[in-house]
């Protein structure tokens, strides 16, 4: 027996919920339901499945295809044979936590995705959604012609489309902060005295010039062993690149100054860096609070070490053979020139910190 429900949405329009349940000897066999955005719609949903389960064999196979959403993230993470990322995986554990992770895969429309972006945009900048979205389409991707579960690959591209031109998602902000070298003398100074009074600390003075001068990001850095070390270069491992995060290992060239900074580090263990990701990312930001330095990033480290390769007239291979990008269309946007000539020229830290 099918029944209509008509509840009113958010944005005041009203929603139909049509609900199908069967009963056997008292007993619930099977229940489902559909959501529309017209009554007339939804009556004609519950006639026709009605018609559907009633014929031989309807019910049982009505009975397959119970997956959910969370089914379907658990299988893509767990068979996948890539690597998935932190910050991936991340965002598929938290999508499982939501109530759309909770519905089968067979019922789940475009409308149901724009309501979860907009849920995520009440504490989420819109590059952040995007990001959700982006990570959840490639479940949607493999889900059916992989393990036959009924996620419709076309709901979440319709939805993609339709958040970007209500600006639910959007494209991440090309950044052009960059520390001055008054900012990096209050932070290394810092530095300085946390490290002498913590004995074993992260030391995050040499980390800060390597970021700059070798222009890596800080989850490469941490990942960098001694035997990824070759004059010269250095084999950068899981760099980052939209098709590849995880296995893209890459050969980058070091310059003189980043050497320097390797060569003062002692060798206690595999890694040159020996500490995570987050220790770093923590440091760093505890630091700019301290010295009410704002808006600054670890990342904007490396965007200030490939610009300042372009201030010293460096070429696009040149620089692009220390950053790892493949492309100038993705380096251009760390380059913001702002004078010419070598901005650390002369500088004192590097003496200091080796």
């Amino acid at each position: 027996m099918g029944t209509i429900n008509a509840r009113r949405r958010k944005d005041g329009t009203i929603a139909y919920s049509a609900q199908i349940l069967l009963m056997r000897s008292g007993q619930i066999v099977h229940r489902e339901s559909r959501t529309f955005n017209d009554r007339a719609m939804a009556k004609s949903w519950i006639e026709r499945r009605e018609r559907e389960l009633d014929k031989p064999g309807g019910l049982e196979a009505a009975k397959t295809g119970k997956e959910t959403l969370g089914d379907a993230i658990d299988k893509y993470v767990a068979t996948s044979r890539k690597k998935i990322g932190k910050t991936k995986a991340h965002v598929l554990e938290a999508i499982k936590g939501m109530d759309i992770a909770e519905k089968q895969c067979r019922i789940i429309t475009s409308e149901m995705l724009i309501e979860l972006a907009e849920d995520l945009l009440k504490s989420r900048q819109p590059q952040t959604v995007a990001n959700y979205m982006s990570h959840l389409q490639a479940v949607f991707a493999v889900a059916k012609p992989a393990w036959g579960m009924e996620l419709d690959l076309n709901a979440i591209k319709g939805a993609h489309a339709v958040c970007r031109r209500l600006g639910i998602t959007s494209k991440s902000k090309m950044r052009d902060r960059r520390p001055t070298l008054d900012e990096l003398d209050k932070i290394l100074t810092r530095f300085g005295v946390v490290e002498a009074r913590r004995i074993g600390t992260v030391p995050m003075q040499k980390i800060v010039a390597f970021a700059i001068f070798s222009t890596r990001r800080q989850e490469e850095i941490t990942r960098i062993l001694w035997s990824d070390l070759e004059p010269g270069r250095v084999l950068v491992r899981d760099m980052k690149h939209p098709g590849d995060k995880v296995g893209n290992d890459t050969w980058c060239d070091l310059v003189p100054e980043a050497e320097k900074v390797i060569a003062s580090m002692p060798k206690v263990a595999p890694e040159i860096f020996p500490v995570t990701s987050d220790a770093v990312s923590a440091s760093f930001t505890r630091a700019c609070q301290f010295l009410n330095i704002e808006d600054l990033h670890f990342h904007d480290l490396r965007h200030d070490g490939i610009s300042r390769l372009f201030e010293m007239g460096w070429n696009i291979p040149k620089v692009s053979a220390v950053s790892g990008h493949r492309s100038w269309q993705s380096l251009k946007r760390y380059t913001h020139l702002r004078q010419t000539g070598d901005k650390y020229a002369g500088w004192k830290w590097l003496e200091e910190i080796t």
